[in-house]
């Protein structure tokens, strides 16, 4: 990979998607609406203090985080693939509701990733005067053009960066709708930290293979089902969740370690799946913690029904890389082995 010069200029390419930063208030109707983003400027000045050189992509119309899909997903790659050589980091706005589902995704569409994807946004609007925004947004661009002492990008992954925290995006949830702190990753250290100065986590932070090239992937498979154990759940529901047409893998969200209620019918149904071809991945519910499969006896009949351990990984990680697989049309064996390897730091294997 060839090394920037520090002396240049970075180059940042910011991406608006939607979402609340990048609202504003309707003073005849009270109602949030999305403002025009090349104005940005006259809701940050403070941006044309940075020596950097800034550029916008809009999404034309901008889209609520609760309407993002895997087309958008596969759109953000494409604007990204396209400028990979021409900026020397990513910064995306994104409304908070599905933003980890976006950074799990992303951060398994672009392989070997060598450039920061930075994603950010808020929980009041950027033009209020109470707002999270500017300062979610000031420091993801300052991060996305950090360089160390050698030229290279501080931190080449993807990652989301909310109150003061820099997280990588797949190891990261939403857990408040309410607070400026809505983000948190449970199983890995954050990558960095901005307080009076940005300390960077550099034992953390994953590097790109220098022997490889990056490369940008759109094949995606939606046919994913999410399936929550609970007492008392009846076979009737299992069953009819296991046999939707044209599911192709399940994320079993189990109870503590990766256990599951002793019931004969629940491990036949879950052997039928497998057998019939359907990856089942099992997770914990807990939000912090991993998946250890045998550990105890209430485990072992989902290893016996051919069911897979999800290790740490959450939610949105589990779904959108089951995606992301599916989409590369494997083998079930292969599949199963892609889901037990570490992709891009997404899990941790004990």
């Amino acid at each position: 990979m060839e090394k920037k010069d520090a002396n240049i200029r970075p180059r940042v390419l910011l991406i608006y998607t939607g979402g609340t930063i990048g609202m504003i208030r309707n003073s005849e109707t009270g109602a949030l609406e999305n403002f025009d983003f090349a104005h940005l400027l006259d809701q940050v000045p403070e941006l044309r203090r940075f020596d950097y050189d800034i550029s916008t992509y809009t999404f034309q119309p901008p889209i609520d985080s609760s309407d993002m899909g895997l087309e958008h997903w596969a759109r953000l790659v494409g604007i990204i693939e396209k400028n990979y050589t021409h900026y020397d980091g990513f910064v995306i706005l994104h409304g908070t509701d599905t933003m980890a589902f976006t950074a799990s995704a992303l951060s398994f569409m672009l392989e070997n990733l060598g450039k920061p994807v930075i994603l950010t946004g808020s929980q009041l609007p950027i033009g209020m005067l109470r707002t999270d925004g500017k300062e979610n947004l000031i420091s993801a661009i300052e991060i996305a053009a950090a360089r160390g002492e050698d030229g290279e990008p501080m931190v080449p992954e993807v990652c989301i960066y909310f109150k003061e925290k820099l997280m990588r995006g797949n190891r990261t949830t939403k857990i408040n709708s309410e607070q400026f702190n809505a983000f948190r990753s449970f199983n890995y250290p954050v990558l960095a930290t901005a307080g009076i100065q940005i300390r960077y986590n550099t034992q953390a932070i994953r590097r790109p293979d220098p022997a490889s090239p990056f490369r940008a992937h759109y094949l995606v498979d939606p046919n994913v089902v999410v399936l929550t154990l609970f007492p008392g759940i009846q076979q009737s529901l299992v069953h009819a969740v296991l046999n939707i047409p044209g599911l192709k893998a399940v994320v079993l969200r189990t109870f503590g370690a990766g256990n599951a209620p002793q019931l004969k019918w629940l491990k036949e149904e879950l052997k039928a799946a497998s057998e019939s071809g359907i990856l089942v991945v099992n997770i914990t519910q807990c939000q912090s913690g991993s998946v250890h499969m045998g550990l105890y006896e209430t485990s072992l009949p989902l290893l016996d029904a051919g069911v897979v351990s999800g290790y740490d990984s959450t939610p949105e990680c589990a779904i959108t890389k089951l995606m992301f697989l599916l989409g590369h049309k494997l083998p079930l064996p292969r599949l199963r082995e892609m889901m037990n390897s570490n992709l891009a730091g997404e899990i941790t294997k004990d």
